[in-house]
């Protein structure tokens, strides 16, 4: 338990230098919860069980569904730098990285597909560790393309927000000239 929060944190804390931020690095970490479930279904589905090899089936998972959120949220961030409009940026981050997530998708689905179903001495717990790559990654995949956008956009809100922003609400219910603290002047009739 100790060495996964540890892992988690030094995860943090590398995507934290690299992005210059404290906010997106936990954009890109939600990502992971949502592809263990993925992996898990993904035994269920095929009547296997979770063992060494689907643990490091599921770690595999874990990089691969993370790299997809950074190139996401890189290029994203990238597109904000050059002015443009946050929603416009999510959309032509998405519309343009998604080549490469699905051809890392596609290339590590194949490239587990002869392990998965795979003959001989051993291929049994070797297969499970495919079965989860496999799930996971086909699930994770629109996990991703809809959930990362969606978490972006709400931890950038965050990240612009201001302690000062909770007396807005207030703020507007002052009336048109009235200072801080002092109440409005009653206009004068014309004479």
């Amino acid at each position: 338990m100790i060495a996964i929060v540890l892992s988690v944190l030094f995860i943090y804390m590398v995507l934290a230098s690299q992005f210059n931020s404290f906010i997106h690095p936990l954009t890109i970490m939600t990502s992971l919860p949502l592809s263990l479930p993925a992996g898990l279904l993904a035994l269920m589905a095929f009547g296997m069980t979770i063992n060494v090899y689907s643990a490091i089936g599921l770690m595999m998972l874990f990089g691969v569904v993370k790299k997809n959120s950074i190139l996401q949220v890189d290029y994203t961030n990238t597109l904000r730098e050059a002015n443009m409009d946050r929603h416009q940026a999510m959309i032509q981050a998405n519309r343009v990285r998604l080549r490469p997530i699905l051809m890392t998708t596609i290339a590590i689905v194949a490239g587990m597909l002869p392990i998965a179903f795979g003959r001989g001495a051993g291929s049994g717990s070797r297969a499970s560790m495919a079965v989860t790559i496999i799930g996971g990654q086909v699930l994770c995949l629109l996990l991703t393309l809809l959930i990362t956008p969606v978490v972006y956009s709400y931890f950038d809100g965050l990240r612009a927000w201001r302690p000062s922003d909770l007396l807005n609400p207030f703020r507007k219910l002052r009336p048109h000239g009235a200072a801080a603290g002092f109440p409005a002047q009653p206009e004068k009739a014309e004479r």
